[in-house]
């Protein structure tokens, strides 16, 4: 898992799937992580204008074309709907936050190549996130 990790963060811009405007939600703050450790991120919000003062996207389909990896912290079902567009949008590095992969999602993002990162530490802990 360490080398997935690594191939993971050896990007410099990044999305959060299921970015939330509740700074007491995992999707806020991994993408306040993402901003702790200085990396470029846009959050995936299809219900919110920006997020953290950074103007979302309502979703990867309308991600930028730069875009190294996908972090996903949503509900496991949803999960499924972040491998296939980010496969589509030719994104290959996918991180899936504790609780948020499904066997499915899992099993189909390998299928198709991608980096997955998943059942293991969050990128919290990765990147020494710190309140």
């Amino acid at each position: 898992m360490d080398n997935r990790i690594s191939r993971f963060l050896a990007g410099s811009k990044y999305a959060v799937v299921g970015a939330s405007t509740d700074q007491s939600k995992y999707g806020n703050k991994v993408l306040r992580c993402y901003k702790q450790a200085g990396r470029e991120v846009v959050p995936v919000n299809p219900k919110a204008i920006n997020v953290e003062g950074i103007l979302t996207s309502p979703s990867i389909d309308g991600l930028p074309d730069d875009i190294h990896g996908v972090s996903v912290a949503t509900p496991p079902q949803l999960a499924l709907d972040a491998v296939t567009a980010s496969a589509r949008r030719g994104i290959r590095h996918i991180w899936f936050q504790p609780g948020a992969e499904s066997a499915e999602a899992v099993s189909l993002a390998e299928a198709l190549g991608m980096n997955c990162v998943f059942g293991g530490p969050c990128l919290l802990v990765a990147l020494k996130y710190r309140e």
